[in-house]
């Protein structure tokens, strides 16, 4: 259910949470993205890894310019970034 939307997830969580998206590099070339807060690494995505043992160290920092360069993958990310800031100002 998560599959391809790990970076729109972890830019999501840095604007609630603050700290860095990470990525760690997977086959094919594409990076999977996951949170640090502090010294609290969180990863609201792994599921879609099963059983996959993901190393969280020693991974390039993210950034969005690079992940948001589809405007397919901007557009969810901003749509689900209103309806956060909706459902907080209720």
């Amino acid at each position: 259910m998560t599959l391809g939307q790990c970076s729109i997830t972890a830019f999501l969580a840095q604007d609630i949470f603050g700290g860095e998206v990470y990525g760690i590099l997977r086959p094919g070339g594409n990076y999977h993205c996951y949170n640090v807060v502090g010294k609290c690494v969180f990863d609201l995505t792994s599921e879609q890894f099963g059983d996959e043992v993901l190393s969280y160290e020693d991974n390039p920092i993210q950034s969005r310019e690079v992940h948001f360069a589809k405007e397919e993958k901007r557009l969810r990310y901003e749509y689900l970034k209103e309806r956060l800031k909706k459902g907080q100002n209720k």
